[in-house]
């Protein structure tokens, strides 16, 4: 199965407007008592989450998985660093990847995937202004151009 497919449960749509992906990888996570029950019900927001190298291993920061309904004393705390799973290698080229100026970590999506929540997660160089307006107006041309052919087609 290839790295992506599955189950979506949730999207990062801001990662390609301020982010230029170059490579992806799929992660696993470690999770804590009810999280993927929450998982599993779509409670979760990748909006503000980054994942960052420390100590030679990968961390996610800021993804809020809100509190299972039925957790209530094994519940977790929302937004609590969450240790992703790469392989060794892997890691280590995104330590050499990260340090340079304006690369990150974006997580791009969670899916299950055979019954196991995963992360994708891209390397990413930060967009400038220039940038986004340029994407923005690639958008709407290409939006344009599709509007005027389907009219065409109903002629």
């Amino acid at each position: 199965m290839p790295k992506g497919t599955g189950k979506v449960i949730s999207t990062n749509k801001k990662a390609n407007h301020d982010y230029f992906i170059e490579q992806t990888y799929e992660t696993g996570m470690v999770l804590q008592g009810t999280e993927i029950k929450s998982m599993r019900a779509g409670r979760v927001n990748l909006k503000d989450s980054f994942a960052r190298v420390q100590n030679g291993e990968v961390f996610l920061h800021n993804l809020h998985i809100s509190p299972y309904e039925q957790g209530n004393r094994y519940n977790h705390d929302p937004l609590r660093t969450r240790k992703l799973l790469l392989h060794r290698k892997q890691i280590n080229q995104l330590i050499g990847l990260t340090k340079e100026e304006g690369y990150a970590l974006v997580p791009l999506k969670i899916y299950l995937k055979n019954g196991y929540a995963k992360l994708l997660i891209g390397l990413g160089k930060g967009k400038k202004k220039y940038d986004k307006r340029d994407d923005l107006k690639k958008k709407e041309a290409k939006r344009d151009i599709e509007r005027a052919f389907r009219e065409r087609q109903k002629e």
